[in-house]
């Protein structure tokens, strides 16, 4: 079980992000935080993707400190930042990666396919640990609560900028969700996936046009493109 964490001292964007988890421990008299975050809301193409994950007890002026010293949102990292990072949070963390596909998208909505890649990414974690609910407490990002999970949980709006938790979720979920769609890039090289990673650039959208959707194309979500050309 991972021990208490100890405060990086300082300013720094790390030690920021530390003493939210802290705080948030101290506040609700928990032990064990996990950060939840997905990617892909917003794309034209491609499952949704959950994380979750439980920070290690990360030391000042550690290795494990020199090494995730650039964590933060993932949206706000270059590529070489989070290919640098996934690695690490892998190695130290326990983690979980779920996913919720576009035909689940299509048949709920992109709201509740999020919540469930997030209620399966926490499922998955859990049942390889052994931690107790009464020292559990779950840190979501956004604006909405993981349903039909009976841990305690607090939804944390932009939280992937201010719990450590969270943004370590949204590292490794952003890199394996651009790993996947690199490798679908390979199947579909028209849709230009491997530079927009599924989001709705001009060339993608061109692509679908002009070459119709894929089995990875979100129904619901090029519906409104496809109509307008025709209109």
């Amino acid at each position: 079980m991972p021990a208490k964490t100890k405060l990086v001292k300082g300013k720094s964007i790390l030690g920021r992000l530390l003493r939210f988890d802290q705080n948030i421990r101290q506040t609700h008299g928990c032990f064990i935080v996990i950060g939840v975050d997905e990617v892909g809301l917003g794309c034209l193409a491609g499952p949704v993707i959950a994380a979750a994950a439980i920070l290690p007890e990360i030391k000042p002026r550690s290795k494990l400190v020199a090494h995730l010293r650039e964590l933060n949102d993932s949206k706000k990292l270059t590529i070489e930042q989070r290919e640098k990072l996934s690695p690490v949070i892998r190695e130290h963390a326990h983690y979980s990666i779920a996913s919720a596909s576009v035909e689940e998208i299509d048949q709920i909505n992109i709201l509740q396919a999020s919540l469930l890649a997030k209620k399966r990414a926490v499922i998955d974690l859990l049942s390889k640990l052994s931690f107790a609910l009464k020292e559990t407490i779950i840190l979501v990002d956004g604006n909405k609560k993981i349903p039909e999970l009976s841990h305690s949980q607090i939804a944390v709006v932009q939280g992937d900028g201010l719990s450590a938790s969270i943004a370590a979720a949204s590292v490794v979920a952003k890199v394996h969700r651009d790993k996947l769609m690199q490798e679908l890039a390979e199947i579909h090289p028209q849709y230009n996936w491997h530079k927009n990673k599924g989001y709705g650039s001009a060339t993608h959208r061109k692509a679908i046009l002009e070459q119709g959707a894929t089995i990875w194309h979100r129904r619901l979500f090029i519906r409104n493109l496809c109509e307008s050309q025709q209109n």
